[in-house]
C-alpha cells in the first residue's frame, strides 16, 4: 500500500514517515535510517545524559506517531514509517567515536539487526502492535547494534 502525498500535511504523520524518507519506492527502512543521520549528528553536541534524555523522548514521540499513522493507513506497521529507525539508529549510534568508519559500522549493524530480527525481536515485531509495537524492535535493533560496536571499539 503507496502513503498519499496528502498525509504528509499532517505533522505528525510527516514525521512518522521521517519527512517523505519513508516513502522510497524500494527500502524504506534504509532511506529512513539515511534520513536519521544529520539528526543523529546534531545530537552529538549533547552531553550524554540529555542524548539519552532526547532517545526516551523521542521514543515515547515515536509510539505515538508510528501508532497513528498505522492506524491511518489501516496497516499495524507500514514499511514507510520509519521513525523507529530514526530512534533506533541513535541508540546505535550513541558514543560512537566520530569517524566515517564506526559510523558506516554502526548503520550496517542496525539495519542488519532490524532486518535479520534476532530472538526476542522477531517475536516482538509479530506479538506486540500499535506504536509501541512498531518502535520496539527497532529499539532493540539499535541496542543490538550499540553493544556490538561497543565491544568491537573494547577489542579494537
Amino acid at each position: 500500500m503507496k502513503i498519499p502525498v496528502s498525509l504528509l500535511k499532517n505533522p505528525v504523520h510527516l514525521l512518522s514517515v521521517g519527512f517523505g524518507s519513508g516513502l522510497a519506492a524500494k527500502a524504506p527502512g534504509t532511506f529512513g535510517t539515511i534520513a536519521a543521520l544529520p539528526f543523529w549528528y546534531a545530537l552529538q553536541f549533547l552531553p550524554p545524559v540529555y542524548y539519552v534524555v532526547v532517545l526516551i523522548l523521542a521514543f515515547v514521540l515515536g509510539v505515538y506517531l508510528c501508532g497513528a499513522t498505522a492506524e491511518a493507513l489501516g496497516v499495524h506497521d507500514h514499511g514507510g514509517i520509519v521513525w523507529d529507525e530514526f530512534v533506533g539508529l541513535w541508540i546505535a549510534l550513541f558514543m560512537v567515536p566520530m569517524n566515517i568508519w564506526w559510523i558506516a559500522l554502526g548503520f550496517a549493524l542496525f539495519r542488519l539487526f532490524d532486518i535479520w530480527k534476532p530472538w526476542p525481536i522477531r517475536v516482538l515485531d509479530a506479538k506486540v502492535h500499535g506504536g509501541f509495537g512498531i518502535m520496539i524492535d527497532d529499539v532493540l535493533a539499535g541496542v543490538y547494534a550499540y553493544l556490538t560496536l561497543q565491544l568491537l571499539f573494547v577489542l579494537s
